[in-house]
């Protein structure tokens, strides 16, 4: 049974999952699919991002701290809960699993992928098209980062269902069936964005 402090935490850690670390997600796809249009619609895009007011103050306090806060506790819950897929194969007890499972490897996704393209800009280099490209010429690193998208879709639209019931917005079997399917299809939209940002740097 949880405590009221755990029901309070698990709470915030949904919220930020959708508010505002699932909100990023989806912007930073959009941004990465102008690619599709070319380098120099990407390096656009990226630029405005990258030079709007108080820029520091967003990254951090919009994406960051609410990133890893999410990140720190969801992985606390990933090792600490009992799978019981085996025993109880069910649909809803399979999704549990693997937002778990997308969850750890999205820890070790995002820090890469921040050492690679954050750190390195404070670092001197420059985030553009050119940089993407020549990271993803490795066939090896295409696939990771294929997998890092997916899983990122996956996680934050399953994590949107959970939102949903937690939350007390969809509580009826029906209205849960229903989210199932339209994250089912957020799910699929994201992840068809992200692909196809991903293959216009190859």
């Amino acid at each position: 049974m949880l405590r009221e402090s755990d029901f309070y935490i698990r709470r915030l850690h949904s919220l930020l999952g959708i508010i505002p670390v699932g909100l990023f997600v989806v912007q930073h796809l959009v941004i990465n699919h102008f690619a599709t249009r070319g380098p120099d619609a990407f390096n656009a895009a990226s630029d405005f991002m990258g030079n709007l007011p108080f820029v520091l103050f967003l990254e951090w306090f919009i994406i960051y701290i609410p990133l890893m806060l999410h990140a720190f506790y969801g992985v606390y819950i990933s090792f600490t809960f009992k799978s019981n897929v085996k025993k109880y194969g069910t649909f809803r007890n399979w999704m549990f699993f693997w937002q778990r499972v997308t969850g750890v490897f999205l820890v070790v996704f995002i820090a890469w992928h921040i050492w690679e393209t954050r750190i390195a800009k404070a670092l001197g280099a420059e985030v553009n098209y050119d940089m993407m490209a020549d990271i993803l010429a490795s066939p090896f690193m295409l696939a990771f980062y294929i997998a890092g998208v997916i899983a990122a879709t996956f996680h934050l639209s399953n994590g949107l269902w959970g939102f949903l019931v937690t939350w007390g917005i969809a509580q009826s079997p029906r209205s849960q069936q229903i989210v199932a399917y339209i994250t089912i299809g957020v799910f699929l939209v994201l992840s068809v964005i992200g692909v196809q940002a991903l293959l216009a740097f190859t």
